[in-house]
């Protein structure tokens, strides 16, 4: 709560103590290229703030500026060159790789492995799987394949969808949501609302969508890239995902490290929940691929077709919004 406009700070992230007075790119020769966040600066984000820190893109030659997207998101930005690279979401990206002008975006890089996002709701509720969301309020976003979702668990559960009451969302702090009655249940991504939640003390039941239905592994957050580059200078495409790819290996191996190096990009987040996040996450980035950033095509299809056969998007080519290339 209370960030939105916060992180005008991440306009420039390109301090770091090791890069401090290295001049600007202009006179540097390195290669300057903006990367969007989603949102305000989060634990999805702090392998790029630790590669920043610790000068490994200035090592592959590059000077990366952090930005905040608007609240639409990094997609239009990136779509646009305003920003080479920055954070999207398969279901984010689902509305836009079929249409008949689709963004001219790619998928680079998974910044975590497997769909750890779910509904969260208080115990005493009784939601302990999705048909329990009945005759319950749910926050939503109002899109149709997050609906979709939502309707997919709770029938496949033996429940009716349309007694799901669903309320226009509002959150901006889940653990007030949930403490006030706000809303009964909401999705959450674990890592960061769900541990926010832990930290509270609030006793809650959670339950995954990827354990629900595999087509729910879907990849969320990952790396977009524009596709312009991506064609007319694929070496600077590969550098910063080598670069980066080095950050997320530090988060992993190093949680409470690359947690200094958020904290310091970052310094109004709360450090508690940093530090939890990051512990969180550093088996979860990677978790069982073989190594960081893999997108596994099939996965990445089942999802897509699935979006396609419920008539949420026109049908979406295999591999469409996909470049595997830059992660071996």
């Amino acid at each position: 709560a209370g960030m939105v406009g916060a992180a005008a700070l991440a306009g420039c992230a390109g301090g770091g103590t090791q890069a401090a007075g290295s001049g600007a790119a202009s006179g540097s020769g390195l290669t300057k290229v903006t990367f969007a966040l989603d949102w305000t600066p989060n634990t999805n984000h702090t392998g790029v703030y630790v590669a920043v820190a610790r000068g490994y893109y200035e090592d592959a030659g590059l000077e990366v500026e952090i930005v905040q997207a608007p609240e639409n998101g990094a997609d239009a930005l990136v779509a646009t060159g305003d920003a080479q690279f920055g954070v999207s979401f398969q279901d984010t990206m689902a509305t836009y790789v079929s249409s008949d002008s689709p963004l001219p975006v790619s998928a680079v890089a998974a910044i975590i492995q497997h769909n750890t996002s779910g509904i969260i709701s208080r115990s005493e509720k009784g939601i302990t799987s999705p048909a329990g969301m009945m005759d319950h309020t749910y926050a939503t976003w109002e899109m149709p394949i997050e609906q979709g979702v939502i309707q997919r668990c709770v029938e496949a559960d033996g429940g009716d969808f349309s007694r799901v009451q669903m309320v226009p969302s509002t959150v901006t702090d889940e653990v007030t949501a949930l403490q006030t009655d706000q809303v009964d249940s909401i999705w959450i991504y674990w890592a960061w609302a769900g541990v926010k939640c832990e930290l509270a003390g609030l006793d809650t039941n959670y339950f995954a969508f990827a354990d629900i239905d595999p087509v729910f592994d879907f990849y969320t957050p990952v790396i977009i890239a524009n596709d312009d580059l991506i064609s007319s200078d694929p070496d600077t495409v590969q550098a910063f995902m080598d670069a980066t790819r080095r950050g997320y290996e530090d988060c992993i191996s190093d949680p409470d490290g690359a947690a200094d190096a958020l904290l310091e990009a970052a310094p109004e987040l709360d450090g508690e929940l940093v530090r939890a996040s990051q512990e969180y996450l550093a088996d979860q980035y990677q978790a069982d691929a073989s190594q960081w950033g893999e997108i596994d095509q099939d996965r990445w299809d089942a999802f897509f077709g699935w979006v396609g056969e419920q008539g949420f998007a026109p049908a979406i080519e295999p591999g469409a919004g996909l470049d595997t290339q830059f992660i071996q």
